[in-house]
């Protein structure tokens, strides 16, 4: 029986709903609308971050989030950087697909041997990424694994990627709910106290009748 290659390996695949569409501009107003560039750290996300490093076996895993000319790390581990240009960035390529992206060995791989960040620091020989689709299908970035020696996942490491980036997912939804309720009621705070001023001149102008 032949075995597949890394990138033909069955995998769980993303229902029809969380495709991520090649509308770029559209990906980026729903990236503008999660508000999650440049923010600081949470720790749930931190924790899944961690948790993809330990199921890989690997020393470096990233939340990124892609902008128009760069890619930032919501959260990290086994890097020091924050952020690097978009024309190096490995997400870029894992955003293009459905599932998951993997490359075994960059140095060979000429779509990115000549990379700046396969050949200096960090090093990266190995890289999978899943994209973080939003409902509506736009892939925000990816939740991604990454080693300074070649490997390929198992079955069962590229499945629990996938689950931890749909938990990413999660989070950065309910992240965008809470934000959203957080402005309605300051909004409705505001139009309550337009009001009570508005009732205070109303009375100050028509005193009651004695």
């Amino acid at each position: 029986m032949t075995t597949p290659k890394p990138n033909e390996m069955p995998i769980a695949e993303f229902s029809p709903g969380n495709t991520p569409s090649q509308n770029e501009e559209l990906r980026l107003e729903a990236l503008a609308e999660y508000e999650l560039l440049d923010t600081t750290a949470e720790e749930e996300l931190d924790e899944l971050t961690e948790l993809a490093s330990q199921v890989c076996g690997v020393p470096i895993s990233l939340i990124s989030l892609l902008s128009k000319d760069r890619q930032w790390f919501k959260s990290k581990l086994g890097l020091t950087i924050s952020e690097t240009p978009r024309s190096v960035s490995f997400c870029h390529h894992a955003i293009q697909g459905n599932g998951l992206f993997e490359v075994e060995d960059a140095t060979t791989d000429h779509r990115f041997k000549d990379n700046a960040l396969v050949t200096g620091n960090p090093n990266i020989k190995f890289y999978a990424g899943v994209p973080l689709v939003t409902p509506q299908g736009h892939a925000l970035g990816s939740l991604c694994v990454i080693d300074t020696q070649p490997r390929i996942l198992t079955q069962e490491q590229r499945l629990a990627l996938e689950v931890l980036a749909r938990q990413v997912m999660l989070h950065f939804e309910l992240r965008r709910i809470r934000l959203e309720r957080e402005r309605e009621k300051g909004q409705l705070a505001l139009v309550q106290q337009q009001l009570a001023q508005l009732q205070k001149v109303m009375n100050s102008q028509n005193p009651p009748l004695n």
